[in-house]
């Protein structure tokens, strides 16, 4: 029997620490650098997509970001979260869900995500996000993209990913975004494995 996507998440978030999974990062420098890029008021909300365990909603708490929500697929990656900021984390919303059936009751200037969108490999799926995404962002709002880079692994945590180079996301995101920046990083797992990210960031021309 398949196991369906939220089960497999919720059994990573149960049983591995959040400090041992490959994508684990103590501090998300370059998501923090293209999120102040943006030039938002502290008080703007903005929504991290696939977050699971990642520290980004520590350190927007602690750079004086006050509106932010934080969606998983995955309710133990909610709930470690959670824990970890105690009582931080009162103020935070977290949204349980698949990106592709999240149903935004309210809109955000930066959208970010530097989990989901790499496990997105067909066109259905990736239409699906990113009619999501344009109904989620403000007009002229912010998404701030990690996937992994033209030389990145081509399986993470079991599944296949697809790999984007600067051109593929620019033909893909182009007619409704423009590209205010990018840069690709190589990212040390901790076994000390080395992952090639690509950082982007855009604007909605809408």
């Amino acid at each position: 029997m398949s196991v369906s996507r939220k089960d497999h998440w919720e059994h990573v978030y149960q049983t591995q620490s959040p400090t041992n999974v490959s994508w684990y990062q103590p501090v998300p420098e370059q998501s923090m650098a293209l999120i102040r890029s943006t030039g938002v008021p502290a008080d703007a909300p903005i929504i991290d997509i696939g977050a699971g365990t990642a520290t980004l909603v520590d350190i927007l708490l602690n750079s004086d970001f006050s509106d932010i929500s934080v969606l998983d697929i995955a309710a133990a990656a909610l709930t470690e979260s959670s824990r970890r900021l105690g009582d931080a984390g009162a103020s935070v919303r977290w949204i349980e869900s698949d990106v592709l059936e999240f149903e935004p009751m309210r809109r955000y200037y930066v959208w970010h995500d530097r989990a989901a969108f790499h496990f997105l490999t067909d066109t259905t799926s990736v239409g699906k996000y990113l009619d999501v995404l344009r109904t989620a962002l403000v007009p002229k709002g912010h998404f701030v993209l990690a996937t992994f880079g033209p030389e990145g692994p081509n399986r993470c945590s079991g599944f296949d990913v697809q790999r984007y180079s600067i051109e593929q996301l620019t033909i893909l995101l182009e007619a409704d975004f423009d590209l205010t920046s990018f840069k690709l990083e190589d990212h040390s797992t901790p076994t000390g494995n080395v992952q090639q990210f690509l950082y982007s960031a855009w604007r909605s021309r809408v």
